[in-house]
């Protein structure tokens, strides 16, 4: 994994964000792999719940639980960490692995893409978008989410199970 990269990100007064960098594997594996290859891949490391589907374009985050999104076809860019975060372009075999808290949103226009997704533990998700209605519950619920014991891709060992500790 020679492409991977973290990222991190605080608290910027309307996304929460995280202590924890959001974790990008450029190229999972040098076979062609596809939606169904993600989708296997998770629920053998336990983050499950799954679906396949394109990325809200609008900034949000869960505050509820972590999240692993997988391109499997298309591209698609990015804005992670709210409206002062940071643009990147994920394509097919990247993965994002994001913490509670950090916002995420498409910004590209075309939809000609599909990302899987999935959470430790087949957590279910809530939808924050950083509302100052929302902020308090959103705080209290980031700070109650457990750390994952498996890397959605590398189970025990990879990024995730190096860093996020």
């Amino acid at each position: 994994m020679n492409n991977d990269k973290t990222f991190y990100f605080k608290d910027d007064g309307t996304i929460a964000n995280s202590h924890l960098p959001v974790i990008m594997y450029s190229e999972v594996t040098d076979a062609e792999v596809n939606a169904d290859w993600f989708e296997t891949r998770f629920m053998q490391n336990n983050w499950t719940n799954n679906w396949r589907d394109i990325i809200l374009s609008y900034d949000h985050f869960h505050s509820n639980t972590h999240e692993v999104l997988a391109v499997a076809y298309g591209n698609v860019t990015l804005q992670i960490g709210g409206s002062k975060g940071q643009v990147i372009e994920l394509s097919v075999g990247n993965v994002l692995i994001i913490p509670a808290g950090v916002g995420h949103c498409a910004i590209s226009t075309q939809t000609n893409y599909q990302v899987v997704g999935g959470y430790p533990n087949g957590g279910s998700w809530d939808l924050f978008t950083g509302t100052a209605d929302e902020r308090k519950q959103a705080l209290e619920n980031i700070s109650k989410v457990s750390i994952p014991t498996t890397d959605p891709i590398f189970g025990s060992t990879g990024i995730l199970v190096e860093l996020w500790k």
